[in-house]
């Protein structure tokens, strides 16, 4: 879209207007332009889709009690991710917690989506949690090194290396995954 402005001298185009990911004056217009983006973030990162959106569900919560400043920060959706990133680590410690205290109980295990998916969910699962995290901020959800990197606290050489190490475990993981089913 072309902002155009009337001046003494005639109509002047100026640049474009900034992006501002999905943020205009309410925050039904937010929450439509950033819900399935970052629920789908969150599924690449979580590997189960109800998981994923009761974590955006509750971000977006606690985002509209807080609108009225969130939509003056720069990048709210990252906020919003952020928060749905904690929620998903909250609810896996109370999970492993669980666990700890009903090991006697095995979930069941259901036909999911393609071998090529679980395979690299599992990979996926197998990387530590900033590596896992990283890799999903960078590739799934297009987010820059510098901001991932920001997001986290830590340096671009941190990120970059989280990024690297986390890619060659995947490239092993899968390679192996490949070589141990003739199947696939």
């Amino acid at each position: 879209m072309m902002v155009r402005m009337h001046d003494p001298g005639g109509v002047r185009e100026t640049l474009p207007p900034t992006p501002t990911g999905g943020v205009g004056d309410s925050f039904e217009e937010f929450y439509a332009a950033n819900f399935q983006p970052l629920m789908l973030q969150l599924y690449a990162y979580t590997a189960d889709i109800d998981h994923a959106q009761d974590a955006v569900q509750e971000a977006f919560s606690r985002a509209w009690a807080r609108w009225d400043k969130l939509v003056r920060y720069d990048r709210p959706a990252a906020w919003v991710r952020k928060v749905a990133m904690n929620v998903v680590r909250n609810r896996w410690r109370r999970l492993r917690a669980a666990r700890a205290h009903a090991r006697y109980h095995r979930d069941q295990i259901v036909a999911g989506p393609g071998p090529d998916r679980v395979a690299l969910a599992h990979a996926l699962a197998t990387l530590p949690d900033n590596q896992r995290r990283a890799i999903v901020l960078f590739h799934v959800a297009d987010v820059s090194v510098a901001e991932i990197a920001d997001a986290e606290g830590v340096a671009l050489g941190t990120v970059k290396s989280w990024l690297h190490r986390g890619r060659a475990a995947l490239a092993t993981a899968l390679t192996d995954a490949r070589t141990e089913d003739p199947c696939v």
